[in-house]
């Protein structure tokens, strides 16, 4: 039986001052109610060791909008309240599965302005939205076609920093389907320099999409920063800010959204390194070089399309020695500083340090599959060491 892949289709979109003001006021009462609820959850586990459900805060609810006090929930539709409810029971699911940490509060200036609409809380028809409470569909800008005979199952409205409204459209796409088989393998090495270089010697420049527009950022949040808090001049210069920021995270998504594309259509496996980006942004000294290359949202988007098309990601342990390791010899060099870009190994083979670690890298991937190792090999065999693991062991004499 063919399955199809489910895809969120995002446009923008240009609301009248009604819409405006209905999607606002929803996005508070999304806000408020999930909470509510986390607050009811967090005392009654504090207080009665006990464990609230979706069920109870559902009930919870519909008591709370009996209230005077909270009767506003009403003028509201009720599926996207219903819909925080969902996703706070599954925030405390990835919690207890110890996938996440404990639920936040959302904030009114820092949280993502959102909210999720299911099929009886929209119409849509003939290429026109109209989302539920409202009397006129949204000027959607659909700046590409949906799937043919595409059905909408959920609908998320959200808003931007810099106050941009869009819609995502989540649907089924039966024009995702497995790429036919190759025979070809690379491996990639991410870097900062140059943000890949690939195991055929290819390197692909680093676009620094940051750096493009540091001195325009730097100009606007000095601006920024002199403006009165709570004034109307700050939150205009805020918005700028927030512009300058979208600009540079819609360049950066762009390229890596070509980058990955290219290069699972390309090969038929993909090996990458699993680095601990959380612990290197810690380095404040390439903080910001390594937020600016994006190697997690590199590694997330490579992972979802070879899913898709039916390709492979290995991920070789982050204690691998690619940089060290000789791809010729197999000699390994006891220091690599990172000022050193080449180098010469006793055998006699002059190396470029990225590509020799590409190389190395689609050796040990490949060594991965035979060995039967997963996306994440350092968790995959018993001892939580990959297979491929370099580094000398406690126990070892």
């Amino acid at each position: 039986m063919t399955t199809h892949v489910k895809r969120a289709f995002k446009y923008r979109f240009w609301p009248t001052d009604a819409q405006a003001a209905e999607l606002s006021r929803t996005f508070g009462c999304v806000r408020k109610v999930y909470n509510m609820a986390l607050a009811a959850r967090t005392e009654a586990w504090v207080t009665r060791q006990e464990r609230v459900n979706y069920n109870a805060t559902s009930a919870m609810l519909t008591a709370w909008k009996k209230t005077e006090e909270l009767a506003y929930l009403n003028d509201v539709s009720s599926v996207p309240l219903q819909q925080a409810l969902r996703h706070l029971q599954m925030a405390f699911t990835h919690f207890f599965g110890k996938r996440a940490k404990y639920p936040r509060f959302k904030s009114r200036k820092t949280s993502r302005r959102s909210a999720e609409y299911t099929s009886s809380a929209f119409r849509f028809r003939d290429g026109k939205l109209t989302l539920a409470k409202m009397t006129e569909p949204l000027a959607v800008v659909w700046s590409r076609p949906l799937p043919e005979g595409a059905s909408p199952s959920t609908v998320t409205v959200s808003q931007d920093a810099a106050g941009r409204w869009f819609v995502s459209l989540l649907c089924e796409d039966p024009s995702v389907k497995p790429l036919p088989a190759t025979g070809q393998a690379v491996g990639v090495d991410v870097g900062l320099d140059h943000l890949l270089t690939l195991s055929t010697g290819e390197k692909i420049a680093n676009p620094r999409h940051e750096r493009r527009d540091r001195a325009a950022l730097a100009k606007q949040q000095r601006r920024l920063a002199k403006k009165e808090k709570g004034s109307a001049n700050r939150a205009r210069a805020r918005l700028k800010v927030a512009k300058i920021h979208a600009r540079i995270a819609d360049r950066r998504r762009d390229s890596l959204h070509k980058l990955t594309t290219r290069l699972v259509r390309e090969n038929q496996t993909i090996v990458i390194e699993d680095l601990t980006v959380r612990n290197m942004v810690k380095n404040h000294r390439l903080a910001r070089a390594i937020s600016d290359a994006a190697w997690s949202e590199f590694r997330s988007m490579l992972e979802y399309k070879a899913q898709w098309y039916g390709r492979e990601v290995i991920a070789v342990d982050r204690w691998f020695p690619s940089s060290r390791l000789c791809s010729a010899c197999g000699t390994l060099q006891d220091r690599m500083p990172l000022n050193v870009r080449t180098w010469t190994c006793d055998c006699g083979v002059t190396h470029d340090r990225d590509v020799n670690a590409a190389h190395n890298l689609l050796a040990a991937g490949l060594a991965v599959t035979v060995c039967g190792a997963g996306v994440r090999p350092q968790r995959s065999t018993p001892d939580g060491q990959s297979a491929t693991k370099q580094k000398p062991s406690r126990r070892e004499p």
